[in-house]
């Protein structure tokens, strides 16, 4: 087999975003587009001769074509070893912990997370460090630099692999170890959570329903929920993962997995109902008649996460996206433990892990985590909220109410404004950012502007800055409105305003979302005058 190099040319448009690289099928199918990301990616590991790799993505459509290109790259480019899902399939929670047990130099994560697939769907492809995370800024900036200055990819001459038998094979002098996607995640799921408690819990009557979404997380879901932990057959529904994720968008949110919130707002609900997006790195809970909002699952797991064995000494303390409710804050407060508050983006959080700061961590976007791997993890959401349920004793309605009793309620809704025309967000934007020093003090309906500022953050860990990561408003009232433009869609620009209400623990907690946050909706769409620049006058999502 010989290693050879091709001679390409720069793709201008390669720079990766929160996620890494994501785009149209149509785009990465181009000839030499994936060859010369991956390159790319190669060149900004100095330290890869002798090194492992780890590679599997979400089995979209167009990953086992990666895979094999990327595998052949590898040897050609000094790898000596690399980890790969048994069909191409890592789920990405799956690949940080298979980059962290085994003392890989990093991996390539193939997905576009919670976007469509198929040959008209998206595709993506991430860089994990050694840590299991995300690249930080700085590799990233490197990668792109590096992107617009190829001028040949190096590739080895090879037939592709067996991708669906586990095992050890070669190319050249490179060794490929096929693994059971599962059974390292399984492994570490066994030291986070008491499988004995759920299995009591399963055995003594307990109904779910697990939406895998056909995507990634349904074998893990399969051999965990139903093999280990005795959950009915038929717990796990769409759970053989499809090239087009059966024509769904893997997005779990009420929307988008309405089959799953419909039957939990039912009559015949199961006791607990949950789902997980194309990479299996987000979540959806639902108990009982009750949409639970990421951010308060992210709250109500850090209250109760002592009951998990994994966590039985205690958090070091807490993270949230900016964007996420601050209903997580209050109960850091409550624990004695700090609270830090960071931009949108895992790897924002992948410091505070490593240096021990935190332990678990949110995003308002479904996304919930733990200093057990870097990345966001949701089937681990999942088995931690059953642990609680097993723990407790307490249905998982009653449990949310339980908490709004102690804490108080986060009202919260995300709107957001789907590929809307790129200038014309940035627009919005800049016309946010123009007024902010002029708004406080006014009124919009019944509600005060009493701070307005664009976050700007500082690692507390390395003294690194991120600004402009999103305009933020603040009320009197204790209501907060968040304007962000998302850095994870592939086509035109996504505007997302997060709309937040405090009612406190004395308060009435159990009214309607929407009449809620009326004012406060009204206010946002005022302030920003998002009809007139956008042309919408209504949001394409609204969860």
């Amino acid at each position: 087999m010989t290693a050879k190099s091709v001679a390409t040319t720069p793709f201008p448009d390669q720079k990766p975003g929160t996620s890494g690289l994501r785009k149209k099928v149509a785009v990465f199918r181009q000839p030499r587009y994936v060859e010369n990301f991956v390159q790319a990616i190669f060149d900004a590991i100095p330290e890869r001769a002798g090194a492992t790799l780890v590679i599997g993505g979400d089995g979209r459509f167009f990953n086992r074509e990666v895979v094999q290109t990327a595998l052949k790259m590898a040897a050609a480019n000094g790898f000596a070893r690399v980890l790969v899902g048994r069909g191409g399939l890592l789920s990405t929670p799956a690949a940080s912990c298979v980059i962290r047990k085994y003392g890989a130099i990093g991996g390539l994560v193939l997905s576009a997370s919670h976007n469509p697939g198929g040959p008209d769907g998206d595709f993506g492809i991430k860089f994990n460090t050694a840590n299991g995370g995300p690249a930080p800024e700085d590799v990233t900036a490197a990668i792109f630099a590096r992107t617009l200055a190829l001028t040949e990819y190096r590739i080895v001459e090879a037939p592709d692999l067996d991708l669906d038998a586990v095992g050890e094979t070669c190319i050249g002098a490179m060794a490929v170890t096929v693994l059971d996607p599962v059974a390292d995640y399984l492994h570490l799921m066994r030291t986070l959570v008491d499988f004995e408690a759920i299995r009591a819990l399963f055995a003594g009557g307990f109904r779910m329903r697990f939406d895998a979404m056909s995507a990634v997380t349904g074998p893990y879901a399969h051999a965990i929920l139903e093999g280990e932990l005795g959950a009915a057959p038929g717990t796990v529904v769409n759970g053989t993962p499809q090239p087009d994720f059966g024509g769904h968008h893997p997005d779990p949110n009420p929307v988008h997995c309405h089959d799953l919130y419909d039957l939990m707002l039912s009559p015949d609900a199961p006791d607990f109902g949950a789902a997980s997006d194309g990479d299996g790195d987000r979540n959806m809970i639902v108990a009982p008649g009750l949409f639970v909002t990421p951010s308060d699952s992210l709250a109500i797991l850090a209250a109760h996460a002592h009951r998990a064995p994994g966590y039985a000494a205690g958090l070091a303390g807490v993270a949230r996206s900016m964007p996420t409710s601050r209903a997580v804050d209050r109960v850091a407060a409550s624990l004695g433990i700090p609270a830090y508050e960071t931009p949108t983006g895992w790897k924002f959080f992948g410091s505070l892990l490593d240096a021990g700061l935190i332990t678990l961590c949110g995003e308002e976007s479904a996304g919930t985590g733990s200093d057990h791997v870097r990345e966001k993890d949701g089937l681990w959401a999942v088995l931690l909220w059953l642990n609680v349920l097993a723990a407790t004793g307490t249905p998982a309605r009653d449990l949310v109410h339980a908490h709004w009793a102690r804490f108080g309620r986060d009202y919260y809704t995300r709107h957001d404004y789907e590929e809307i025309d790129s200038d014309a967000a940035k627009a919005l934007m800049s016309g946010l950012r123009a007024k902010l020093a002029d708004l406080p003090g006014q009124r919009f309906g019944d509600l005060t502007v009493a701070t307005a500022d664009d976050f700007r953050y500082v690692d507390p860990v390395d003294g690194s800055v991120t600004a402009e990561q999103g305009v933020r408003i603040g009320f009197a009232e204790d209501a907060r409105v968040v304007y962000r433009l998302s850095g994870t869609g592939t086509a035109g620009a996504t505007l997302r305003v997060y709309v937040e209400r405090f009612e406190p623990a004395t308060g009435r907690l159990d009214r309607p979302v929407a009449e809620v946050l009326a004012s406060a909706v009204a206010a946002a769409c005022a302030i920003a005058d998002i009809a007139a620049l956008t042309g919408r006058d209504a949001p394409s999502v609204v969860t």
